[in-house]
């Protein structure tokens, strides 16, 4: 997977970097077809200090890109709750999908034995 770093007013650490690259390959582990992630990482100072920093994931996958949002006083809480929105995204988006499988055949079957 493709892997875009995009920081605004905030210094990249290493620690940083291995928290995102953390919680990326859980969200691999969720849909293996992930193609790139792009992470981007502002700090803001003349917001309130509640909503101080702002990551924003876009996920490439098959279909339409996956994207989340969220602000938050600590980067690292901020960066937790955009993955699991994103996670969330997949799960929903995997659902959808397994239900469709499912449904259409059942209603051919349903169909069949009415006839």
């Amino acid at each position: 997977m493709k892997f875009v770093l995009t920081t605004h007013n905030v210094k990249l650490t290493k620690k940083i970097e291995d928290h995102i690259l953390n919680r990326i390959e859980k969200l691999e582990h969720f849909d293996r077809w992930a193609v790139d992630a792009r992470v981007s990482l502002e700090h803001d100072n003349t917001k309130s200090p509640e909503k101080q920093y702002k990551c924003s994931m876009r996920l490439g996958v098959r279909g339409p890109d996956l994207f989340a949002e969220d602000s938050e006083s600590d980067l690292y809480a901020t960066i937790d709750l955009v993955t699991k929105k994103i996670e969330q995204q997949i799960r929903k988006r995997h659902s959808k999908k397994k239900a469709k499988r499912t449904s259409e055949p059942a209603k051919r079957k349903r169909n069949a034995q009415e006839r």
